[in-house]
């Protein structure tokens, strides 16, 4: 998606309506990214989503929180993944949640932000999940790096190729980010993230991501 010619399309999904009102006072500040509706949970969020696919106007991002009632954002994040997988999801949760988060990484989201973010880092895990890449709030990112066991046999099974494809893996970008940045196809990126997946034990991407920063191979 080019940023510059796409107005990016925002469903926000918060059970506190002055965090969506903030939420939406800000995006409408931008030159392309707009709210295209509001839920108060999990529940009415999918029914929206239904409502919106039967008119074929998915938005493109889900901003989500992860503590609501009658359904949480983690089974949330799982069922947009599982329902409308072109429907990427952003979290935005409190400090003290990163088990959920952690719970989150596996089921669909691809944005991992505090509530205390800085509104300029809300608009660019919009931006990046729109892109495929990954965007964790920096607070965040070490919670779960600290909470992680490292697969050190992995790592010191990479080649060379495969630990460069790791280090952008650890920096956010897409496979075709990643095919441009070394001069090779994006199948070939590819196959390289899938092997370096495959070595280091791991389930996707965003684990990839999180131990080459606890490895020291990105910094926060």
């Amino acid at each position: 998606m080019d940023d510059s010619t796409t107005t990016i399309r925002v469903l926000v999904i918060d059970d506190h309506a002055v965090v969506r009102r903030g939420i939406a006072s800000f995006l409408a500040s931008t030159d392309d990214i707009i709210v295209a509706d509001e839920a108060g949970d999990g529940v009415e969020a999918l029914e929206k989503l239904a409502a919106m696919s039967a008119h074929h106007q998915l938005p493109d991002v889900a901003l989500l929180d992860l503590v609501m009632p009658r359904m949480d954002g983690v089974e949330t994040a799982k069922q947009i993944a599982s329902r409308y997988p072109s429907v990427r999801v952003v979290v935005l949760t409190s400090f003290g949640e990163t088990e959920r988060v952690h719970t989150a990484l596996a089921n669909g989201a691809s944005g991992y932000l505090l509530k205390d973010a800085d509104p300029s880092e809300v608009e660019s895990a919009i931006r990046a999940s729109t892109r495929d890449e990954v965007f964790l709030d920096t607070a965040i990112a070490r919670q779960l790096t600290h909470q992680m066991v490292t697969p050190v046999a992995g790592l010191r099974s990479l080649s060379t190729r495969e630990r460069d494809v790791l280090v952008l893996v650890g920096r956010g970008l897409s496979n075709r980010a990643i095919a441009k940045e070394l001069s090779i196809s994006e199948r070939t990126a590819r196959t390289h993230v899938c092997n370096v997946l495959a070595k280091m034990h791991l389930n996707s991407r965003t684990q990839a991501a999180l131990v080459a920063v606890r490895e020291g191979l990105v910094q926060l």
